[in-house]
């Protein structure tokens, strides 16, 4: 479990540092081509969750992360089975982790979620780092769960 902390801590604080080049580097200008027709840097503070829903409800994302953590980490310590087959499972969680906590440090410390990528070939929400955490390690699940863990057989 440990390792799954400091991996998370870490992945969380390279989401910050691009979170502070946002800042510092995009905010004044608001918008730049990264690849034209494909992706933009676009700064947004995003003040809900996913397509901004729950606008201002910032203390309610803080103490769903808390909580979410703490069921996480509870896994990992006293329920996951020490397998193989749930070593994607711990990779997974690790990264959901991670970007849970990317974005509930800007909540924290700002009162919103610094997002700068857009994808400029689909209509999609501005995004950061920590967001592709936590879809990356929500599709490994899925895909661990669906393809890799094997019920046992019943006697």
């Amino acid at each position: 479990m440990l390792i799954s902390v400091i991996v998370a801590a870490v992945l969380a604080a390279v989401d910050q540092i691009t979170k502070h080049i946002a800042l510092t580097k995009l905010k004044p200008i608001g918008n730049t081509t990264f690849i034209k027709g494909f992706m933009d840097f676009t700064f947004v503070e995003n003040r809900g969750a996913a397509f901004g829903m729950l606008s201002g409800a910032r203390w309610f994302f803080v103490i769903i992360t808390i909580i979410v953590t703490a069921a996480i980490l509870i896994y990992i310590k006293k329920y996951m089975p020490k397998t193989k087959e749930y070593r994607l499972v711990k990779v997974a969680l690790t990264l959901i982790l991670a970007g849970a906590w990317g974005n509930v440090i800007d909540r924290m410390f700002r009162g919103y979620v610094v997002d700068y990528f857009e994808t400029v070939f689909i209509r999609w929400p501005v995004f950061n780092v920590a967001d592709i955490y936590v879809v990356v390690g929500t599709i490994i699940l899925a895909y661990a769960f669906i393809f890799v863990i094997k019920d046992e057989p019943k006697k």
